[in-house]
């Protein structure tokens, strides 16, 4: 695969931790506007400007507000543009977990070519909110994560880059440190990424789809699409990354009282009292209903589809779909996603707070399930991985001209 370094727009390290900020899709607008009340150089005022667009505004209107805050942090000297185009090595540490990343821009043609890889079907209309976010501040502002099988070169790579001192080193209000340093020399990057023959979008499917729609805009006008034919991604080895998984809340249970609705489960599950709410691996979910926690367990289908054998798969086409009507995840509001990283403990708060009828706890999918499902050019169901660290905005913008 093709990597290139990029002259980045980035915070100094007085304004990193303030500038940091969650990515734009893992908050709504009212906790985006709590995290951004009182620090007007938080990263969100780009990525989610919606918050400061009036009630009811177009979408041109929340870009136009992205380019004035992007302007202003300028201008505050919040960003700064480096004077040479560079890759950085990007670390996160959650608790005993690390994860390091390499910071650099992506080519979209290794994007449509198939060289980088998705499993995620993205909606239309958060394409044309994304392409239009970019097209108006002529920037990628928002990394994607991307997944590779590791190569012991760039690894050694790395960890020579990282035996320096550091541009940033923070550690953000959930705990979890960051730490950036600029690799001393891209070529030997470059060299080695060209031995790489995929890449796997972890997040950010839409932002990847947002910058082919750009650089095919670009192409179209004649003359190439020049800087916008990359885009912003950090690249990590698979065996450095954790995956949560996103469990499920209904919010009622089909017209059902909940024994009635535990009768119908045990027609289809092998059901019996959860030692413990986490499920014990694959083949098990958790459900929780009227204060009880039940371990459900079936045996793995024989379907030779890799899609339809995940734990999410026969939950959906098992249970949700047929016993609760809920045909259309993507889409039914009577199903709430909540990410793995919030625990069980917030499931059970749900259902106890009558804000949901049940709940239902799901294990991780694996990296490697992830690849191989790319691979074959499936599309896993809505909702499926939770990566965890989320990467932060802000840390790294990617320019170019009109």
């Amino acid at each position: 695969m093709k990597i290139a370094p990029f002259p980045a727009l980035r915070p100094p390290p007085e304004f990193a931790a303030r500038v940091a900020a969650v990515p734009y899709d893992t908050v709504d607008e009212a906790e985006a506007r709590a995290l951004t009340a009182g620090n007007p150089f938080s990263f969100l005022r780009v990525e989610k400007s919606e918050i400061e667009a009036p009630a009811g505004a177009a979408e041109a209107a929340a870009h136009e507000r992205a380019a004035a805050n992007l302007a202003w942090l300028q201008a505050q000297g919040a960003l700064r543009r480096e004077a040479a185009a560079a890759l950085y090595v990007y670390r996160q540490q959650s608790g005993a977990h690390v994860q390091s990343g390499l910071t650099a821009c992506c080519a979209v043609a290794d994007y449509e070519q198939g060289v980088i890889r998705k499993h995620e079907q993205t909606r239309e209309d958060k394409e044309r909110d994304r392409t239009g976010h970019i097209r108006r501040l002529n920037a990628h502002t928002g990394p994607v994560l991307l997944a590779y099988r590791g190569q012991p070169t760039i690894d050694r790579l790395a960890a020579e880059a990282a035996a320096g001192a550091p541009l940033l080193d923070f550690t953000a209000d959930d705990g979890v440190r960051h730490t950036v340093w600029r690799c001393p020399d891209p070529a030997p990057f470059v060299a080695a990424f060209a031995a790489v023959p995929a890449a796997y979008i972890a997040d950010g499917h839409h932002r990847a789809a947002a910058a082919a729609n750009l650089a095919r805009e670009r192409r179209a006008r004649g003359g190439g699409a020049g800087e916008a034919e990359w885009f912003l991604g950090v690249l990590f080895p698979t065996a450095q990354l954790r995956v949560l998984p996103i469990h499920r809340c209904v919010r009622d249970l089909n017209g059902l009282k909940p024994a009635a609705f535990l009768e119908r489960v045990r027609r289809v599950f092998a059901v019996a009292p959860a030692a413990r709410p986490e499920p014990p691996g694959r083949g098990h979910a958790s459900l929780y209903l009227a204060g009880a926690w039940y371990d459900l367990s079936w045996a793995e289908p024989s379907a030779a589809d890799p899609v339809a054998r995940l734990d999410v798969s026969v939950l959906q086409d098992r249970l949700l779909a047929p016993l609760l009507g809920i045909r259309d995840p993507r889409r039914d509001p009577r199903l709430e996603f909540v990410g793995g990283s919030r625990g069980v403990a917030a499931l059970a708060a749900r259902v106890d707070s009558d804000q949901a009828a049940a709940a239902l706890a799901l294990a991780p999918i694996t990296v490697e399930e992830i690849m191989a499902i790319a691979d074959r050019g499936g599309i896993l169901p809505p909702k499926s991985t939770w990566f965890d660290p989320k990467l932060r905005s802000g840390l790294f913008v990617h320019t170019f001209d009109a």
